[in-house]
């Protein structure tokens, strides 16, 4: 039966079954892929459901920070296989109409458009890796702000042993965070990275034990909480585009937004309060000599 991309996507929204969860916490949420009998795989109902989420905690200016973890023993195996084989068998059929195009909407407007949500947003995304980290659930913590890793988390390149390229943002990640030939032996070899080789690399930030790991994702939040609300949403975006451009230009960007700092009250503010402590810890002056 010749299906649509527009049928798949009817049929990932037909499943009533919760597969991820939501606890916001005032000016933070968790966002929990919750299919753990599956390994939290990306499966269609649970994309759609992921995307969602994730775009109704963006768009909420209150929520400044997103922890973004599994349940269970893992962060997520990565995309359906499922799915893969059933693309595989339409793209066989002679009357299917969409060729490539459908499984090349699914990974742009479902996997690609989760990547581009958590990089582009002014909200900060912190990856907490409670376990293994494959396929495009690695994209998904690659493409984070920041990546905390429970002491039994891997980070999985499924993508070469089954014949895939590195996807969904993964290979920008790689080779600026190993440089290409780390990358290329990563993808070749097809290596589990543990948590404490990940930091070494600067795949992860902190590596916690397991019982740590969301206190510590949501001590992230608190200091994201503390900055002066412009704060984040100027820097992300300038530390984001920075990794790309000449020194020149990056200067530049900075000289032109560093003046809107000054406008702010959160900028005034903090002036103050450094300003204050400096004058109360400064020592006294001499007292001045008779005439």
């Amino acid at each position: 039966m010749e299906m649509s991309y527009q049928d798949v996507l009817a049929s990932a929204h037909e499943t009533t079954t919760r597969l991820v969860d939501v606890e916001r916490d005032g000016d933070h949420a968790v966002l929990r892929l919750a299919d753990p009998d599956k390994l939290n795989v990306l499966s269609g109902p649970l994309m759609v459901q992921l995307l969602a989420a994730a775009e109704d905690l963006v768009r909420d200016p209150a929520v400044r920070s997103v922890v973004l973890t599994g349940s269970g023993r893992a962060f997520s195996a990565g995309g359906d296989l499922r799915m893969m084989a059933e693309a595989t068998e339409r793209l066989r059929d002679p009357d299917d109409r969409e060729g490539a195009t459908l499984p090349w909407r699914w990974i742009r407007y479902q996997f690609g458009a989760m990547a581009r949500l958590i990089a582009r947003g002014d909200t900060a995304f912190i990856a907490a890796l409670n376990g293994p980290a494959a396929g495009v659930g690695l994209a998904f913590a690659l493409s984070c702000d920041l990546a905390i890793a429970a002491r039994g988390a891997v980070l999985v390149p499924a993508f070469g042993k089954l014949g895939l390229v590195p996807e969904v943002g993964t290979s920008w990640a790689l080779t600026h965070a190993l440089g290409y030939r780390r990358a290329f032996a990563y993808y070749v070899g097809g290596e589990h990275i543990d948590a404490d080789r990940a930091l070494e690399l600067g795949l992860v930030n902190e590596v916690v034990p397991a019982d740590e790991l969301l206190d510590t994702a949501l001590r992230w939040c608190d200091r994201i909480a503390e900055l002066p609300p412009h704060a984040l949403p100027m820097a992300k975006p300038l530390l984001r585009a920075a990794a790309e451009l000449p020194w020149e230009h990056a200067l530049t960007m900075e000289e032109f937004a560093e003046p809107i700092c000054f406008t702010t009250e959160g900028f005034a503010r903090g002036v103050r309060q450094v300003t204050a402590r400096t004058s109360s810890s400064a020592p006294a002056a001499p007292p001045g000599r008779a005439g």
